[in-house]
């Protein structure tokens, strides 16, 4: 792909990323009457099993943080950054999020785990992108590769 190409692209990405984290982190309600419904008929019919019993509103709220911020490490890649920086610009911008929220959005809940699984979030997605990269790379560039690390 030629890279003025590849630049618009990962500028259509990342503009399209900024506006989902924006919606749903930055709005007055983080869901609708209708979503919550949903979301907890899923959770009554996780309770009644054993299995999924463990399952609560927390949980899935960490997981949905953590899937949350996997894009941003995956653009951070995309954009050339390192494991470090992905890690460093989820938790920042995670904090500033959850400062929005205390401070101007009294119908939001500020809370430190989102911090923490937005930045696992990031990190898991730059690790993702890293392990995609290593396997589109040509099996002769894998192999010269390990003989130089050894």
């Amino acid at each position: 792909m030629h890279t003025r190409r590849r630049r618009a692209l990962f500028v259509a990405a990342s503009a399209l990323y900024a506006f989902g984290l924006w919606w749903m982190t930055l709005r007055p309600e983080p869901y609708g009457a209708e979503a919550a419904g949903v979301l907890q008929r899923v959770l009554a019919i996780l309770a009644g099993w054993t299995g999924t019993a463990w399952v609560s509103f927390d949980v899935i709220e960490f997981a949905a943080n953590v899937v949350m911020f996997v894009p941003l490490g995956l653009l951070v890649r995309a954009w050339g950054g390192r494991f470090r920086h992905a890690v460093l610009g989820g938790f920042v911008l995670s904090l500033a999020i959850e400062t929005v929220q205390l401070l101007f959005l009294s119908s939001r809940v500020a809370d430190v785990r989102d911090v923490v699984s937005n930045t696992a979030g990031a990190a898991l997605g730059v690790g993702v992108a890293a392990l995609i990269a290593r396997a589109l790379r040509p099996h002769s560039e894998r192999i010269a590769g390990a003989i130089e690390s050894s």
